[in-house]
């Protein structure tokens, strides 16, 4: 049995339970992070060196790195609908995957470790409304893209890309802070709903 481990509030271990949702994987989930099981003990260390959730444990082949873990699994699964195998198609997939974790996560970290986490090192409003801005920016891009499309992150069709940004602009849309109107960004979120995945691991009350 496939083995995840991370409590289910992590935004990252979502990622791969909704990406399992989607594939019908089974799977057992271990509670560890922050409130739960210790990740910079020795046992945890030995699987992921960076101490963080999640990390995926199938057999023999153990990985970290959530956006990782749903490439596998697409592939693993032979879902070529949510990670194409066409070089072209497959890269636009990976470059909204790699621009979630890269770009839109150091725009939303300061305001949300300052005005959700209530992180002492983060409450600097200066830098919270800076973070803000950029937030605000970066899921202006987002709905940009997705009115270009008229449909999914990749193209017409939904793939591992609206996953991960699924995830973003669901902590985007609960945070508490101005945001523009973005029509494009609230009309995908709409048609996320339609997946019990999104309901149960995106929508479900947790930023």
């Amino acid at each position: 049995m496939l083995r995840i481990l991370g409590k289910a509030t992590s935004i990252n271990v979502r990622k791969v339970l909704w990406t399992c949702a989607e594939i019908g994987r089974l799977y057992t989930r271990e509670d560890w992070g922050s409130g739960f099981a210790d990740t910079r003990v020795p046992a945890f260390l030995a699987l992921n060196p960076n101490g963080q959730v999640p990390v995926l444990v199938d057999g023999e082949t153990v990985l970290w790195e959530s956006n990782t873990i749903c490439r596998y699994l697409a592939a693993v699964a032979g879902r070529s609908d949510l990670l194409p195998t066409s070089p072209g198609m497959r890269a636009r997939v990976e470059q909204w995957m790699d621009w979630q974790a890269t770009d839109l996560n150091s725009a939303w970290r300061g305001a949300f470790m300052g005005l959700v986490r209530r992180d002492p090192t983060h409450a600097d409003p200066q830098r919270i409304a800076a973070s803000v801005q950029a937030w605000n920016a970066a899921m202006g891009i987002l709905d940009a893209r997705l009115a270009a499309t008229g449909a999914f992150v990749a193209g017409e069709t939904f793939t591992l890309g609206d996953i991960v940004l699924g995830l973003s602009a669901n902590r985007w849309r609960m945070t508490p802070m101005e945001r523009p109107h973005l029509p494009a960004v609230e009309a995908w979120l709409n048609r996320l709903r339609e997946r019990p995945g999104y309901l149960e691991h995106g929508d479900n009350g947790i930023p």
